[in-house]
């Protein structure tokens, strides 16, 4: 069952309009935050043709938001797909590689705001080797 998430807001003060809330995206289902787990948001600003940060994974899951640009994502086991501004992207942390978030554009940079929810004494980001790479190959989608 797909819940309504619209809002509406009575400004009770008159002193001017009520705030607009749109929902941009959900994650139905979404994996718990580890146990003591720390929220962090950052930016990230991807200069023109950024590969992005190298194959990695989070301890824990990430929401995020694409701001200006357009930003390839893929995560192991689904297609790259681009997330252009207003669009969001969600990965569940753990043991998934995140394979891409390199900007998509040549010419331009790109930016998007992620949330993540880090397992305590762990990195937000911890690289995966090319040798486990190797070994999980047949758990990335194909490419074109």
């Amino acid at each position: 069952m797909k819940t309504d998430h619209t809002h509406h807001l009575d400004n009770s003060d008159k002193s001017g309009p009520p705030p607009k809330l749109d929902v941009v995206g959900t994650v139905p289902g979404a994996p718990p935050a580890p146990a003591g787990a720390e929220a962090m948001t950052i930016l990230v600003t991807l200069p023109p043709n950024s590969p992005g940060a190298p194959p990695h994974r989070h301890s824990g899951p990430a929401y995020g938001y694409v701001i200006k640009g357009a930003v390839n994502f893929e995560l192991e086991g689904d297609p790259v797909r681009v997330v252009r501004p207003g669009e969001t992207f969600w990965e569940p942390g753990g043991d998934v590689i995140h394979y891409q978030d390199g900007n998509h554009l040549a010419d331009e940079e790109s930016q998007f705001v992620v949330t993540m929810f880090c397992a305590p004494g762990q990195p937000m980001l911890i690289p995966v080797s090319p040798e486990e790479l190797e070994a999980r190959r047949d758990r990335r989608a194909p490419r074109s």
